[in-house]
């Protein structure tokens, strides 16, 4: 049984003047050499899932410097979820990680949504920001506003047209996924699938990705690492994962990883 110790939440407030809620604690001990870890939720998810509550618990112990983070609109942070894109939570991160991580080295771990973030951060964050030492994703789902548009009906078009917005059921809650004309036109220019030259990159790169994902499908991660240098990339696929990953086997296989990469 896992067992939590209780951290308190503070705010950053960003560019748009929209208080963040994250939780951050510092380096210790012999942790104070390790790289820090961040944790980049899903969509419409928030810093309290069993993911990051383990991965907490797992850098307290070690004195790893560790973050987690609401972005806008979701979880205990301000801003309405209706309001955001890609880009504007991808904003979210990159503030709240340089406002708050003090050690020279960071490992995203980013789920979902928050794997497609944590590789466009890779992409952009200039090294003298902060240096990205590694990134996890787990059931990375980059892109994933172009596979909604490729599925979405004529009535759909005629919804987003008339009301700049269309739902779709959530199976992970009552509330449905609500996705807006602005959602999907700046996820295509957030899009980082199929270049037309591999990403070089100077981080490793792991995917963890459930052959029994029902949200992001198994190939999402081939298509990942044929974006970038295959070198650098490592794909692990669990057979009867699905997408959350949160069983203690599969957040186990997520701490080797980590491990791993310092």
């Amino acid at each position: 049984m896992l067992e939590y110790f209780i951290m308190s939440v503070s705010y950053h407030t960003n560019s748009r003047g929209i208080k963040l809620a994250y939780v951050h604690s510092r380096a210790s001990g012999a942790g104070e050499i390790l790289p820090a870890v961040v944790f980049l939720g899903g969509f419409k998810s928030d810093m309290c899932g069993s993911k990051a509550l383990y991965l907490e618990e797992r850098c307290r112990k070690l004195g790893q410097e560790y973050l987690r983070f609401d972005y806008s609109g979701h979880g205990q942070s301000e801003g309405n979820f209706v309001d955001g894109t890609i880009g504007g939570w991808l904003d979210d991160a990159r503030e709240v990680i340089t406002h708050t991580i003090q050690v020279p080295q960071v490992i995203l771990v980013g789920s979902s949504m928050g794997g497609w973030l944590a590789l466009r951060l890779l992409l952009d964050l200039p090294q003298e920001e902060i240096q990205i030492k590694g990134v996890i994703g787990v059931a990375a789902a980059p892109d994933f506003t172009k596979d909604i548009e490729k599925h979405i009906t004529s009535e759909q078009h005629a919804e987003l047209e008339e009301n700049g917005q269309i739902e779709e059921p959530n199976e992970y809650g009552d509330d449905p996924y609500i996705f807006t004309r602005a959602l999907l036109d700046d996820g295509r220019k957030q899009s980082l699938l199929d270049p037309a030259e591999p990403y070089k990159i100077n981080a490793v790169l792991t995917l963890l990705q459930g052959k029994q994902d029902n949200a992001v499908h198994w190939k999402k991660a081939l298509q990942i690492r044929d974006a970038f240098e295959r070198s650098q990339v490592n794909v692990i696929f669990v057979d009867d994962g699905d997408h959350s990953l949160s069983r203690l086997e599969d957040l186990i296989l997520l701490d080797k990883q980590i491990s791993c990469m310092f």
